[in-house]
Order: structure tokens, then sequence, then C-alpha cells
């Protein structure tokens, strides 16, 4: 259809794009703004990759001022906004809109600063998790969070969902080790939380930005904490005649205080992926596998070996190996990092849950799936950071047989359902996104979530930023009475002062 012939409805649609395209080129020049239907497939989805949406337009700035101007412009012109790191989000949360501004962050790619006096390296949203160990390895020290994606997920990615990984059990989340970042509002407004100190006063506004999904502003910069490399670390890959035995191991050696570094649980499913993929060592004639590293001084290691393999021993373990060098502890990481593209190989698709239980639930919880899976007639090989109750069931199905995709949907809403009746709870660290927004309130009640959505919006009055995620029902600011954010301050207007 020509232009001329175009209705007026279409033609009014294509010549405010053009502006905004015009407007974005203006303040992102050269290839800073992309615009073409086939430039910008590879942003139509994240790592959720059974939802998909074109973008407007994809704008790429790689200054603070950039991305400041540009917010700007789309506040003062009530265009929506999706912030995108590396695409590696598993919940939708950078899934894009038809009628938004995709903000990719790809270009800020530079570690600003290394200070190991403070132990701390400054970094721009863009560097990957795995480039900031990288970069300070030489001198002893890394990163701790360390998810399995670690090689291409971006470190502000990582403070959007709050990411973890093997050895968040004794080191913790994002949000642990992250001291400070430098965030920019919708309206342009830069404002700086935190810094290198260990705790800031006042509201934890770090905090909450920390796991907000895109929703509250857009990260330019973070300051993380770095950690001494421990004197010595040693794993021990164990294994058992079924899932219950394994969860009641992981429940024992944390009631008997031993705090691993890392402990994680595979199902016969992916360690025979697993290891087909990795050649690990993983015994084959086992229902499930436990991963379990200790670390710090060797004395304390070798006696903490000894004690998980007596506990491990007394809840009827069958197999047990301990890691002899470093490189045969990397390789015993190895399989488990790469359980997930281990499984694309046994099944054409398969979809990634995220829910956490209190350790003590998980053999229930088991087998209780374990029940599911007749019910949905699909299987599912589980991975997941046992030490801290965050499951990763991989729930496997083939999107090309009519029904499938929906089932293996149902099945997940199921499992994250069970999750919050043992007293867990919907996402320990893939996030809330699109995939679980309408599960909320099998956790929230309405209250719960209109407060949640006072805070949204504090920080973005219009609900222009990623909307549409988290939150199964959107309201008015104006109807739930407006805190706002002003230098990094949060204040409430609406509340009386006595």
């Amino acid at each position: 259809m020509s232009r001329l012939r175009m209705p007026e409805a279409d033609r009014t649609v294509l010549e405010r794009r053009e502006a905004i395209v015009a407007a974005l080129r203006a303040i992102v020049p050269g290839e800073g703004v992309i615009a073409g239907e086939r430039e910008m497939r590879p942003y139509e989805s994240d790592g959720l990759t059974a939802y998909r949406q074109l973008p407007m337009v994809v704008v790429l700035p790689d200054t603070t001022e950039q991305v400041s101007r540009v917010l700007r412009y789309c506040h003062e012109n009530r265009i929506r906004v999706v912030p995108r790191g590396a695409g590696t989000s598993l919940s939708g949360g950078a899934l894009p809109l038809a009628d938004g501004v995709l903000l990719g962050m790809g270009k800020f790619n530079r570690i600003r600063e290394i200070d190991l006096a403070n132990r701390v390296v400054v970094a721009e949203p863009g560097v990957t998790n795995l480039a900031i160990t990288r970069a300070v390895e030489d001198a002893g020290f890394y990163y701790a969070p360390d998810p399995s994606s670690q090689i291409a997920c971006t470190i502000g990615g990582n403070v959007a969902e709050n990411s973890g990984g093997v050895h968040c059990l004794k080191y913790g989340l994002t949000t642990n080790n992250v001291l400070g970042c430098e965030l920019v509002l919708m309206t342009g407004e830069v404002v700086r939380l935190g810094g290198k100190h260990l705790d800031s006063g006042g509201y934890d506004l770090l905090g909450v930005v920390t796991g907000s999904e895109g929703l509250l502003g857009v990260v330019t910069e973070v300051t993380v904490r770095i950690l001494r490399k421990p004197e010595t670390a040693r794993a021990v890959l164990v294994g058992f005649p079924s899932s219950e035995d394994a969860g009641a191991c992981v429940a024992r050696i944390i009631g008997a205080g031993i705090i691993p570094a890392g402990m994680e649980m595979m199902d016969r499913p992916a360690i025979q992926a697993a290891e087909d993929f990795v050649h690990a060592g993983y015994p084959l004639d086992v229902e499930a596998l436990l991963i379990v590293e200790l670390d710090g001084p060797r004395a304390e290691v070798d006696h903490l070996i000894e004690r998980v393999s007596e506990i491990a021993r007394a809840c009827g373990a069958t197999t047990l190996k301990a890691s002899t060098s470093e490189e045969e502890r990397l390789l015993f990481w190895a399989g488990r990092k790469a359980a997930f593209p281990a499984v694309g190989r046994i099944s054409p698709d398969y979809y990634c849950m995220d829910g956490t239980i209190p350790r003590a639930r998980l053999p229930q919880v088991l087998a209780r799936m374990r029940e599911m899976q007749q019910t949905y007639g699909l299987r599912v090989a589980n991975v997941f950071h046992a030490g801290d109750g965050n499951l990763h069931p991989l729930i496997l199905y083939d999107a090309n047989n009519p029904g499938e995709l929906e089932r293996a949907e149902a099945f997940g809403a199921e499992i994250l359902k069970l999750c919050v009746e043992v007293g867990g709870v919907l996402t320990g660290e893939h996030g809330v996104g699109v995939e679980k927004r309408d599960l909320m309130p099998a956790m929230f009640d309405e209250a719960d979530l209109a407060h949640q959505q006072r805070l949204k919006c504090a920080f973005d009055a219009e609900g222009l930023l990623n909307p549409g995620k988290v939150f199964p029902t959107l309201h008015r600011c104006a109807e739930l009475g407006r805190m706002h954010v002003r230098g990094g301050r949060i204040a409430f207007p609406d509340i009386p002062r006595f």
C-alpha cells in the first residue's frame, strides 16, 4: 500500500514513529538507532523465546548523558521504554513492546575502575558477569555471584533480576554483593545510590533497585564487592538412589551447621544429558546427584569433606567422589553449568522454571512434581540450587506438537503454585517478568500488590518504564497515593506529617 493511500490512522502512527526515530538519531548518532525490521529481529525476545515481539525501534546509547536524554525525550512524549541487557533473562523481562523503544545497554561494556584496596570493581552494566572475575583474578580476587549464564549475562541484568548462581548459598545473591549504582530515572534525572562504602543511611534504595526488573530506572554503573580467592576449594560428587534421599541429605548438611560454598542437585535425566555433553565423570547409575563444594583453609576443607561424606552415607549415598585437583573441581562444575544447553540435546524445547522452597520441603516437592509429570504427560529434568531451595525444573516439550507448549506452561504454573503452597516464593533469581505476572495473586493479595505499585509510581509516575511486567493489574498512580523520588530520596507527600 502506498503512503498516499494509507488510512489516516495508519499514516498518523507511521509519522509518529518516523518522528521518534529521527529524534532518537539526533540523540544517539551513527549506528546507535536500529529501525529496520530485519535488523531488529535479534531483539524480539529474551531467553524466554516462547514470547516474541518486535519493538518499535531499538536505541543503543553508549554514555549516561545519552541514556538521560533518551529517557527524558520519551517521558516528555509519553513513549514507553523497555531496558535490555544481554537478553539472557528467562522470564520475559526484556520482551519488547510494539509501540515502545527498546533501550539496549550493550555498548556500556567497560570496567571503569578496579580498586583492590577497597575490594571493589566499578563496571558499566554491559560488562559480563565473568569478565569481572577475569579482570581481578590475577590479583587473587573474584566476583562471587556466578549464574550459569555468566559468560554472557551482564552485571546490569544481574542487578535487574537479583541473580544468584551456584555459590550464592555461602556468598549471597547480587543484592549481597552490590555496593552502589548510578541510575537514570524515567524523567532523565541521574541519581547515585550507595558507593564504595559498606552501607548507606536512610532508605535502602539500592536494595529496592536490585531485583526491580527494569521497572524503576536504567542502571548505567555498578559498584560490586570482590572477594579474595579462598586458599582451598574442593567439590564432592554424591550419588543417591532417589531424589528424596538427596533432598534429605541437603537438609542434614545445613542442619549440621555446615554452609558449603555451593550445593547443587541434578536428577537422572539432567545427569545423563550433562555427562553426555561434558564428560565430567558423573555416575550414571544414580537417580540424583549432589555437587557439594567446600572452601576455606585446607585443614578446614579436608575436615568438612569428611563430615559431608559421613552425612551422605547416612542418607543412603551409593557413590561418593571428592575432587583431588583444581582441574577436577572445575570439571565437576562444568557439567552443572552446561546442564541447560545439555538438556537441549535431548528435547526440541524446554521450559525453564524458577521457584524457591524451604529446604526441608524438598523431598515432598520432588515427589509431587513426579506425580505432575503423569498428569501433564511431559518429562522434567531437575537442575537446581539445592542449598537455598531454588528449583530450576526443565519441562521438556516439543513446540511443533499442538498443545504441548500450553501444557508445559500449565505444568510450570502448577509447580510455582506448589512452591508458594509449601512456604516458598514464585522466583529465586529469574524474576517475574511476563512469565509469572499472572501468578502474583497466588503469593500476594491486592493490598500487597497495590503497595508494590506505589513504589513503582515513586520512580516512574507515568508507568512508562517496562510496563506490562510483574504486575497482573495496573493502577493509575493517582489512585494509589503517590510517593516521589527526587535526588535519590523518596518523599511521601500524601502521608500526613505529625
